[in-house]
This record gives structure tokens, C-alpha cells and sequence, in this order.
């Protein structure tokens, strides 16, 4: 029998999200991000995390929801992708499940052309979709990141 697979659940607005718990570093309260000029669009800017410099990335424009202002009561979600660790913003987390591979929907079948959803837990109250952060940044929006960083990071030192 296959392992169950752990997954952070996570809101904004009234859908649910998910990252596997692997890739999820851990879930702080939101703070003030700094701007990142020449940053691609879809980052909000940088925080620093126990000396690591972060880039936020505006999770509601990713997936195409009304944008809004970060508050004290979201919360910033760190995770890892193949090659960075990034802070997404998030309404609130929800906690952590565990489903067997049978028990997860593939994305490909159901979003071919979405990347970054990597499949559908159903749950009792509904779906939750989980996405794949290393389809989060496009190929242009990473390069155009590690730039703006490596200009920031030049910056303060």
C-alpha cells in the first residue's frame, strides 16, 4: 500500500489551497514587505526571516483573485521550490492532511494547461487544489527575480 502524502491546506478568499507539508518550511504572521525594484510583477517585495532575505510572492494574483492589502491577520506561509524559498501570502492555514496517491485527483487531467495545480483532494465540504511551487514563477518571472535579488542583496552589503 502507497504512504499518504502530507499536505498544508491553506485559504484565501473561500477556496483551499495546498502545498505538500515537504516543500512548506513553516507559517509566520504577516509582516511589512519591503519593495524590490525591477522585480517581476508577481513579487510583492522582500522580507527578511531570521537573516534570509525572501520574496513575497502575491499569491491572489497568481491565481487570479481580487487583490488586497496584506493585514496583521494574514499570514506568510514559507516554502521551497527547487531553487529558492519564497513567502506566499495567505489568508489563514488550515492545518495539515494526509491523503493516499488513490485519494488525489491528477491536475493534469482535469487543468492541462495549468502547470502549477498538481491535483485535487476532495474533501467533505469541498475541493482543495494543490499546487506545484516550482510551476509558481514563470521561467521569465524566476530570472527576472534572481536579478532584482542579486541587485538587493548587492545593495545592502
Amino acid at each position: 500500500m502507497s504512504e499518504p502524502h502530507q499536505f498544508v491546506v491553506f485559504r484565501l478568499d473561500e477556496q483551499r489551497y495546498a502545498l505538500p507539508l515537504s516543500k512548506t518550511e513553516r507559517i509566520v504572521r504577516a509582516v511589512e514587505v519591503t519593495p524590490l525594484p525591477k522585480a517581476p510583477a508577481i513579487v510583492l517585495g522582500v522580507v527578511d526571516v531570521a537573516g534570509r532575505i525572501l520574496p513575497v510572492v502575491n499569491t491572489r494574483r497568481r491565481f487570479l483573485l481580487p487583490e488586497r492589502e496584506i493585514t496583521p491577520a494574514d499570514q506568510f506561509l514559507i516554502a521551497r521550490t527547487s531553487r529558492r524559498t519564497v513567502i506566499l501570502v495567505i489568508d489563514e492555514a488550515q492545518g495539515v492532511i494526509e491523503r493516499r496517491p488513490g485519494e488525489i485527483v491528477s491536475g493534469t487531467g482535469i487543468f492541462p494547461d495549468l502547470k502549477q495545480i498538481q491535483g485535487v483532494i476532495k474533501l467533505d465540504d469541498g475541493l482543495v487544489l494543490i499546487h506545484d511551487l516550482d510551476e509558481f514563477l514563470s521561467l521569465d518571472e524566476a530570472i527576472n527575480l534572481d536579478e532584482a535579488m542579486k541587485e538587493e542583496l548587492a545593495f545592502e552589503t
